[in-house]
């Protein structure tokens, strides 16, 4: 399909905004996968719903991760190829009793997504970017959902396409929705050889045309701290403030090396959690770079301000734990370079200009091109992510779909 213009179906609107309704929140601080028993429920009913629409080999395991297939319809050798979207949403906001509405034809101006809430262009000049279109936006209490129910919705909508429509030829098609992605633990327990695929792409992505396969090395950082608590009237020579030291920690990193510092390739040390009185104290860091030296270099300074610490207060105890989340995704990428080929081919029959660049961030995509399923990231359309502002364009969702459908039938001609 090349006509840009046709439409998949009128439904995808329909289908997100059932999606959302389920609180699909995960836990960061939990230990088992999924990290919340409510993600199952909304597992359960993708399920049913892949089973109605006449999917194959649909299996959810115990741990939440739903599988299944649109089987070849070509007698031609042809690549298994997959699409993967992730059903939880951010901790850092809530996804209970999201309240979702559709803004027709949208004018350009501020949005007031509340009394007390308004999304204005000046701050979200994104917006700009889909004047005419029909957004999907919150009511200011709670995220979205479209990171990443708007790839779900995708997927799905395209799969129905291709169901329908057999006079698009393309191979096995798999697709995989997983739990836990938000908190780094969606591709930890996906099952890679049963998934059979030669390549997948997630559907993960920002606003129209974003193809990334380019990502951060990701570690998070904790260092606990135990000082030693005394009456302040008499602690010359005895005290050691756990807060305070905590303090001098986040301190001698650089200033201009956080989020709100950087952009582009530029990694950072961000802070994501600080707490403490005088005996006791903790910092949590994630740590980001593109580059693989400059990211082991990071590494290595929050090792070596807790040996300095150690070294300048001998009666405190400075601990960093530093542990490795993902790798850049590159390395498995630029050797299979027909995996871009293909999506930037299928974007352009869309009608869709191709924005390839890098993610300041993570997707399950990048732990499993580690671990060696080729898989660079589609966009979704999701906009302004993990918070009240978030929205979708119908407009962007429909041509992810879209995209979807013309990558499956240019993988088919694929010949390695």
């Amino acid at each position: 399909m090349t006509d840009s213009e046709e439409k998949i179906t009128p439904t995808i609107a329909q289908r997100f905004l059932k999606y959302v309704a389920f609180d699909t929140q995960s836990d960061e601080n939990a230990t088992e996968t999924p990290s919340t028993s409510k993600q199952l429920v909304f597992a359960e009913f993708l399920k049913q719903e892949l089973i109605n629409e006449g999917l194959k080999d649909v299996e959810l395991t115990p741990n939440g991760y739903l599988y299944a297939v649109l089987p070849a319809n070509t007698s031609k050798p042809a690549p298994a190829i997959g699409f993967i979207a992730h059903y939880d949403t951010s901790p850092d906001c809530s996804g209970k009793s999201v309240r979702a509405r559709i803004i027709h034809q949208y004018d350009g101006g501020d949005i007031r997504l509340s009394d007390t809430m308004i999304t204005d262009t000046r701050t979200f000049a994104e917006l700009l970017e889909h004047v005419g279109e029909d957004l999907i936006v919150t009511d200011g209490t709670t995220l979205l959902g479209a990171d990443d129910k708007a790839g779900i919705a995708e997927i799905m909508e395209a799969v129905v396409y291709l169901r329908d429509h057999k006079e698009i030829v393309h191979g096995d098609i798999h697709i995989a929705f997983t739990p836990d992605e938000e908190i780094g633990h969606g591709a930890r327990l996906f099952d890679i050889e049963g998934f059979g695929c030669e390549w997948a792409y997630t559907v993960d992505g920002g606003d129209l045309g974003g193809l990334e396969y380019e990502n951060f090395n990701a570690a998070e950082a904790r260092i606990s701290i135990t000082g030693i608590g005394v009456h302040p009237g008499y602690a010359k020579g005895k005290m050691v403030n756990a807060s305070r030291l905590a303090a001098e920690f986040a301190l001698s990193l650089p200033a201009a090396e956080t989020p709100e510092e950087t952009e582009g390739y530029q990694g950072f040390y961000h802070l994501t959690h600080i707490d403490g009185n005088v005996e006791q104290a903790s910092l949590s860091y994630i740590i980001r770079d593109h580059d693989a030296h400059t990211f082991e270099r990071r590494k290595d300074t929050i090792k070596k301000l807790a040996v300095a610490l150690n070294e300048r207060y001998p009666a405190a105890r400075v601990n960093a734990i530093v542990t490795d989340q993902y790798r850049n995704m590159k390395e498995q990428i630029t050797p299979r370079m027909h995996i871009i080929d293909i999506a930037i081919q299928a974007m352009q029959q869309a009608g869709v200009a191709p924005r390839v660049s890098p993610i300041r961030g993570g997707t399950d995509g990048a732990q499993l091109s580690l671990r060696g399923l080729p898989c660079p990231n589609l966009f979704s359309g999701a906009i302004n992510c993990h918070g009240p502002h978030e929205f979708v364009s119908i407009q962007v969702m429909e041509s992810a779909a879209r995209v979807i459908i013309n990558i499956c039938r240019l993988a088919a001609q694929f010949n390695d």
